[in-house]
């Protein structure tokens, strides 16, 4: 099953999340248990694994960088591995810098500043990541594919980030 075409969306990295939920809910609709309470239980468990395909392919298609993989995946693409090494070494010195800033909010003066500055630091570089991205994947050829795959990759850093972030943010004031 295409996820794309589950949904009515053409196959394309930029979607409709307003027309993605719309039609999540609609198809949920089609499937729902209250609707095979009186069939056969082979009907009831078809129903059931519809279901199941339907969450999949809207938890896929809702989330950017999963949905990066998968439009990727559909194109043939490889996505390299995540224990692969990096060739990017300017790419792991900023990721180690913006470690470091992570790590010294906490002992900031103005903490809110510093957690104001490392988010737009942060949105500003995955921001210019997710432009790259867009401009690699609707190129649709072969090799912007896999270069598309490695700014995904890069991407992941990025949200393992954003989560740091934010359990910097959640520890300094639930203390």
């Amino acid at each position: 099953m295409n996820y794309f075409e589950l949904f009515g969306l053409e196959a394309d990295f930029s979607i409709d999340l307003t027309s993605l939920a719309t039609t999540y809910q609609a198809l949920q609709k089609t499937v729902h248990p209250d609707r095979f309470a009186h069939s056969s239980s082979q009907e009831q468990m078809l129903a059931v694994q519809k279901s199941a395909q339907i969450n999949d392919a809207y938890d896929t298609l809702k989330d950017p960088i999963r949905r990066g993989e998968y439009l990727l995946l559909q194109r043939g693409s490889q996505l390299p591995s995540e224990q692969s090494s990096f060739q990017d070494v300017s790419f792991l010195m900023v990721q180690m810098e913006l470690r470091e800033m992570l790590a010294e909010i906490k002992f900031a003066k103005d903490v809110d500043a510093a957690l104001m500055s490392a988010q737009e630091s942060l949105d500003i570089q995955a921001g210019q990541l997710w432009q790259e991205f867009e401009q690699q994947v609707n190129a649709h050829s072969e090799a912007e594919n896999l270069h598309a795959g490695e700014t995904l990759r890069k991407l992941k850093f990025y949200h393992k980030l954003y989560i740091e972030l934010e359990r910097i943010e959640d520890a300094l004031f639930d203390d």
